[in-house]
């Protein structure tokens, strides 16, 4: 016998209707469907496929983390008065520093998230080179 996948959010909408919501009232509905032929069929994609948009997915998660932190750190320096000028890696980072000076009380805490942004844009980093790797054994 063949197996098919049927659309998930079609199936959901049909088996919405059911009163009574149970596993068994479910395994009805979709045995209903699949003999009235009333289904989406979907592709299954390969798992490479699904390794390749997963690892898109976690790059694109850290780049907005990142994004996130920075804001956060010019938000927290601007409320004293630093104003952290446009620039992103390095130059943020020397930008921060530079700003902090010698204000101890304000480096305990924006420094942790320093380093964690930091540490966020290194793992974008490797996860880009995978995803440039992987983009590379695909084109050969």
């Amino acid at each position: 016998m063949p197996a098919i996948c049927i659309e998930a959010r079609h199936a959901q909408k049909v088996l919405n209707e059911t009163l009574n919501k149970t596993d068994a009232n479910d395994a009805d509905g979709l045995a209903q469907l699949a003999e009235a032929g009333f289904y989406k069929v979907v592709r299954v994609k390969a798992f490479d496929s699904m390794l390749t948009r997963t690892l898109v997915g976690a790059r694109n998660q850290l780049l907005s983390i990142s994004v996130q932190l920075s804001n956060q750190i010019r938000g927290l320096m601007k409320t004293f008065g630093l104003i952290v000028p446009k620039g992103t890696g390095r130059v943020f980072d020397g930008y921060v520093k530079t700003l902090l000076g010698g204000n101890d009380g304000l480096g305990r805490i924006i420094l942790p998230l320093l380093d964690a942004w930091r540490d966020i844009r290194r793992r974008a980093a490797e996860l880009d080179r995978r995803l440039l790797a992987t983009a590379r054994e695909v084109r050969l």
